[in-house]
């Protein structure tokens, strides 16, 4: 029982979602942030999109991940696995409306995607994390906040 409990822990060093939000927040160039992401055996990117529709979003986002090779275009379940990280972390930037044109809303975001296995057992297999970070508001320049949202989906 010990041991089962041991393999299913999350491993401090491997938490997914604290380590999209830092490669997303962090100062460090691109170059250094790929290194700390092969160091842990994971794969992830980076990269901006802004837009009034939801659609253009979530576009960006699968064809970052699909270009960086984070998920395998022609395997469903990770294409299915990274749509519903996005809508988790779209639920936060949008405080649980996943709306933003349909209301007059527009979004400026950043965003990390991130793959690997948060557990010391490497039968959990991988899971994705995307964080978003940016503005949203009316679509008029200084009529926009900061906002922040992630979701964390196995695969």
């Amino acid at each position: 029982m010990r041991e089962l409990l041991r393999m299913t822990t999350f491993s401090k060093d491997r938490q997914i979602g604290r380590l999209a939000i830092m490669l997303l927040l962090s100062e460090h160039d691109q170059a250094e942030q790929q290194k700390m992401i092969s160091d842990l055996g994971w794969l992830g990117c980076t990269g901006k999109v802004g837009s009034m529709d939801t659609n253009k979003v979530v576009a960006a986002i699968e064809t970052a991940a699909k270009k960086n090779g984070v998920i395998k275009s022609d395997v469903y379940r990770e294409s299915h696995a990274l749509y519903h990280a996005i809508m988790e972390a779209l639920s936060g930037v949008t405080r649980g409306q996943v709306q933003i044109g349909s209301v007059l809303r527009t979004v400026g975001l950043s965003f990390s995607i991130l793959r690997g296995n948060p557990y010391e057992s490497e039968a959990e297999g991988d899971w994705l994390a995307v964080c978003l970070y940016g503005t949203i508001g009316a679509p008029v320049k200084g009529s926009e906040h900061e906002t922040i949202g992630l979701g964390i989906n196995h695969i």
